[in-house]
């Protein structure tokens, strides 16, 4: 199983970086294509509509973060939306759904995975409890279970990948924007990463104007940050799954589009 994983895609030169990826690789290539796309909506946030773009261009599932909740019209769509997961660790009651089962191209059965770290972030349930919990009402369905761990520690990152490590089949580390160079497969056959990276404006601090995000630093007052123009980057990885849905590679891309 090839399964193609899209790092947080930033507003509309995230969205148009995927599409001319896609474009140029058929979707047919790849048993399932996900993306985090908390900040597709003008740099923080989905919309329906966004969503319902990503999916022509052939994404299957979307996962989100702590931008989940930025555009309000998401709690009129999410409850009854498969192919879009909010973290599982959010309370009880919350809206959405934190994980889903998915059929890929070849009617095979694949679970996703989005959970929200909480070092530096909100203070949700324990997303290891939780992964536990969820990994074991998930095993009689699939053997084929992929993470989105969307956290702002390496630390928090990593321990999960141990802890999950040959229970799952990918922990894909997301939100911190920037690529990590330690993807590999650990000893019990979990494809992982620290952080996929981002999809949009290259020429950015994490997909924001650089001007607008240096004058807030030296200020410390209130910006309203706007999403970058120019070069796109893709940052995304592909993973190969055996039968048994374990990972037998992982690999990053890293492009740049002018």
């Amino acid at each position: 199983m090839k399964i193609l994983f899209f790092g947080d895609i930033v507003g509309r030169p995230g969205r148009l970086a995927t599409k001319n990826f896609l474009q140029r690789h058929s979707p047919d290539d790849y048993d399932l294509i996900i993306a985090n796309g908390e900040n597709a909506a003008g740099g923080n946030g989905i919309t329906r509509e966004i969503a319902e773009e990503l999916y022509s261009l052939g994404i299957d599932c979307i996962t989100l973060g702590n931008h989940t909740w930025d555009k309000k019209e998401i709690l009129s769509f999410i409850s009854k939306e498969k192919r879009i997961i909010r973290p599982a660790n959010y309370p009880s009651g919350t809206p959405g759904k934190g994980y889903t089962i998915l059929l890929t191209r070849n009617n095979e059965k694949v679970a996703v995975i989005n959970l929200l770290g909480r070092v530096y972030l909100s203070s949700l349930e324990c997303p290891f409890r939780v992964a536990d919990e969820l990994i074991k009402e998930i095993e009689p369905i699939t053997n084929k279970i992929l993470v989105d761990f969307h956290g702002e520690a390496t630390s928090e990152k990593i321990a999960l990948g141990w802890f999950l490590d040959g229970r799952v089949s990918t922990v894909l580390g997301t939100h911190t924007h920037v690529q990590t160079n330690d993807f590999r497969i650990l000893p019990k056959k979990t494809a992982y990463i620290t952080d996929v990276g981002m999809t949009g404006p290259r020429d950015s601090v994490l997909g924001v104007k650089s001007d607008l995000v240096i004058q807030k630093f030296l200020t410390q007052m209130p910006v309203k940050f706007e999403v970058a123009k120019g070069t796109m980057q893709i940052n995304a990885v592909v993973i190969h799954l055996d039968d048994e849905g374990k990972a037998i590679n992982i690999t990053a891309i890293n492009e740049y589009l002018e």
